[in-house]
């Protein structure tokens, strides 16, 4: 396959090279964010959310009729990987532009695209993803948040977990059981629920072994969901197809973080002396050849929807390199990797590259656990039988 960009790509790099230099100024230029980083200045990264949306680059794919600009999907993959080789902020509003926004595309009706659509890509409503719950996290058919219809809407019950951004979101989209006596992946209904419900939404942060909160408790007390997507008990279609969505741009774009930080570890081992070691160079060799593979990957199913074990794939490779990455930025640094800051600091504050090993810990488990990608690919892709339960 050829990998090249074309010329229409490369201009349209140009231009978003060039308006990432001329905007990403000032504290723009210092925010952090992302994956691990969640907790960094939220007040300036909803500032940059907006002005983004400003100059229509959120929502590239849709239809240019909500204020964003027209892009094909390499371009697409060009802006993000200009994006993150910028260092430009972690985005606050990526769960709502890339999973819900083509969900809506692709199974809302024309007034909640109309509804929706613009607040998303003007960088004004954020959104939170109501999946997991306490003993349906990759078991997702199993939730028990129920959903009472009343009236026009529909009054929630029950408790979501590992939310990310949910203090940030103006609005949550849930999986619920709207019938009540249903079973696994039958009943379930795609709501849209507002977040502002004092009394009928709690948020609880949960605090995790780096320290920081990127995650979420969320209770829903008979809050009010406003919309349901696809109609009423076929939600778990409309929650797969989400899903399937999470490949190819955004796994490219990871991706640019990645080499990052393993040119930090190469470097801290030239310098440390640890490369002379043939082991440990041998490993950072193969981490770098798996990230190019990986890379080739993404770009061979990108754009692809006929495939229903790529997004399981991907999942499996990155999420096992991140991990062997961290571990291999402890094993270079040797003991400074144990050290914290020093008594002169009043908080213990973790480096990056501790952080990255402490957080990557997780990788294999959100988003999916390995053990549920790979059932994933025995059963849909391979045809295997379906494991007992």
């Amino acid at each position: 396959m050829d990998f090249r960009f074309g010329a229409d790509d490369e201009e349209f790099r140009a231009e978003a090279r060039a308006w990432l230099s001329t905007h990403l100024t000032g504290e723009y230029a210092d925010a952090g964010g992302g994956p691990g980083s969640e907790h960094e200045d939220a007040g300036v990264r909803l500032d940059w959310e907006r002005e983004l949306g400003a100059h229509g680059w959120i929502g590239l794919g849709w239809n240019a009729e909500y204020g964003n600009r027209r892009a094909t999907l390499t371009q697409q993959v060009v802006w993000a990987e200009e994006y993150a080789r910028a260092r430009a902020p972690g985005r606050v509003g990526h769960i709502g532009e890339n999973l819900l926004a083509p969900t809506l595309i692709a199974y809302g009706t024309d007034e909640q695209q109309a509804r929706f659509l613009p607040g998303i890509a003007r960088g004004e409503e954020l959104w939170c993803q109501g999946y997991s719950e306490p003993g349906a996290g990759s078991d997702l058919a199993a939730v028990r948040t129920a959903a009472v219809r009343d009236g026009a809407s529909y009054r929630v019950t029950g408790q979501k977990i590992w939310t990310s951004l949910a203090r940030e979101a103006h609005w949550c989209f849930v999986l619920a059981r709207t019938e009540p006596d249903s079973h696994r992946h039958h009943g379930l209904s795609f709501l849209l629920l507002p977040m502002d419900q004092p009394g009928r939404v709690e948020v609880r942060p949960i605090r995790q072994l780096t320290g920081t909160s990127e995650f979420n408790e969320v209770f829903f007390d008979g809050a009010e969901a406003v919309e349901v997507v696809g109609g009423e008990g076929d939600g778990w279609r409309v929650a797969m197809g989400l899903l399937a969505l999470e490949r190819g741009v955004s796994t490219l774009v990871q991706q640019i973080g990645f080499e990052e930080e393993l040119a930090e570890v190469v470097r801290i081992a030239v310098d440390s002396g640890a490369a002379a070691d043939p082991v440990l160079r041998d490993r950072l060799v193969r981490q770098w050849a798996e990230l190019r593979t990986m890379r080739w990957n993404a770009l061979r199913t990108l754009g692809r929807n006929d495939d229903p074990g790529a997004p399981s794939v991907a999942k499996l490779l990155w999420a096992g390199w991140h991990q062997r990455l961290g571990e291999l930025a402890v094993q270079v640094r040797g003991a400074a990797a144990m050290a914290g800051p020093g008594p002169w600091s009043p908080e213990y504050e973790l480096d990056p590259l501790q952080r990255l090993f402490l957080f990557s810990r997780a990788d294999t488990i959100y988003g999916g656990a390995d053990e549920i990608q790979r059932n994933i690919i025995a059963e849909r892709v391979l045809g295997l039988p379906r494991e007992l339960r």
